[in-house]
């Protein structure tokens, strides 16, 4: 009889502490998750230049991202533009950045070193060349440009790629038929109020902050590119297939006078990677740049245009695996 009460205590005893074993793992497992940790680390975002639009967003999504990766320190690096961020990108001087998709294709074409490694993360916005004069300015179109004392971008920008189409496009030469000054929209404005520049190139996305203050405190007008220019364009070479026409709404910038949709180029930008970067990282940041629409569009209009839809879209480059992770998980 004790016996058997004895087998009854110790097996009653063994039921309860495997019971209490199989709670704590419970517990263990919700407390502490098991399976992938949360990305930590430093990781490098190469911007644009100061006043820029690239530069305003890097800022506004370092906050979204310290939100959703908090053990992940993210650097912003100011840049002359998408050609020199490809290049800190490819080289590992970065881990991600913003470049137009024309930039990329020119990257590529030329095999400049670590072409094959870049990868895209989403289609973000579309950036709009933007030829601002003084509104008194006898220039009408590109063309009235020979001669003239002309902001072209910086030598590592996406303006300085695009101006230079469009003024071949026009039958101008960028060294010989202007003079070609090479600054950032962080100085160009101050030039032409001040008569240092007689017209620059901008391409970025609309509203710029900086054309749109000096539009404030200057008169100023935009110039056209008209569907004939943008036909030439396209036939200067295979890269100029990402440019699309486009048009400058009237209210964009409304102190310009402007009273009709203004008609010129665009070409899309790109978030970009490498196939270095964590399939994981990636991802998270992925979601993060699309779920930040909104909470970033209401400083930084263009980036309101971001679209789950079109995001996907990434040509010239390949989805990162990571960001199609991301696009699988929120495909309807």
């Amino acid at each position: 009889m004790l016996s058997a009460l004895s087998r009854i205590s110790r097996r009653r005893a063994l039921q309860g502490a495997t019971a209490l074993a199989v709670v704590c793992g419970l517990l263990l497992w919700w407390l502490l998750p098991l399976g992938e940790s949360a990305p930590s680390g430093r990781l490098t975002f190469s911007t644009g230049v100061n006043s820029g639009v690239y530069q305003r967003y890097g800022e506004l999504l370092k906050g979204a991202l310290a939100r959703d990766l908090p053990k992940v320190s993210i650097d912003l690096r100011t840049s002359e533009g998408s050609q020199q961020n490809l290049a800190r990108v490819a080289s590992g001087e970065a881990d991600f950045t913003v470049a137009t998709a024309d930039a990329v294709a020119k990257y590529q074409r030329d095999a400049r070193p670590g072409a094959d490694r870049l990868r895209g993360c989403a289609r973000l916005y579309d950036d709009y060349v933007q030829l601002v004069v003084p509104r008194g300015s006898p220039v009408r179109t590109p063309a009235d440009l020979r001669g003239k004392r002309v902001g072209v971008g910086q030598q590592g920008s996406g303006v300085r790629l695009i101006a230079d189409r469009v003024l071949t496009a026009a039958g101008l030469d960028s060294v010989r038929d202007i003079d070609p000054v090479s600054a950032g929209i962080d100085t160009m404005p101050g030039l032409l109020e001040r008569d240092e520049l007689d017209a620059f190139f901008w391409s970025g996305g609309l509203p710029t902050g900086a054309v749109q203050n000096l539009s404030d405190r200057f008169p100023v007008r935009l110039v056209p590119v008209d569907d004939e220019l943008i036909r030439r364009v396209h036939a200067t070479g295979e890269a100029t297939r990402y440019y699309h026409s486009a048009v400058i709404p009237s209210d964009a910038y409304p102190k310009t006078s402007a009273r009709a949709p203004v008609q010129t180029v665009a070409v899309a930008n790109l978030l970009v990677t490498t196939d270095r970067a964590d399939p994981e990282l990636t991802e998270q940041f992925t979601r993060t740049v699309i779920n930040s629409r909104d909470r970033i569009g209401r400083e930084v209009h263009p980036a309101q245009l971001v679209d789950l839809r079109t995001a996907i879209y990434t040509d010239p480059l390949p989805l990162h695996e990571g960001a199609r992770r991301y696009y699988a998980s929120v495909k309807p």
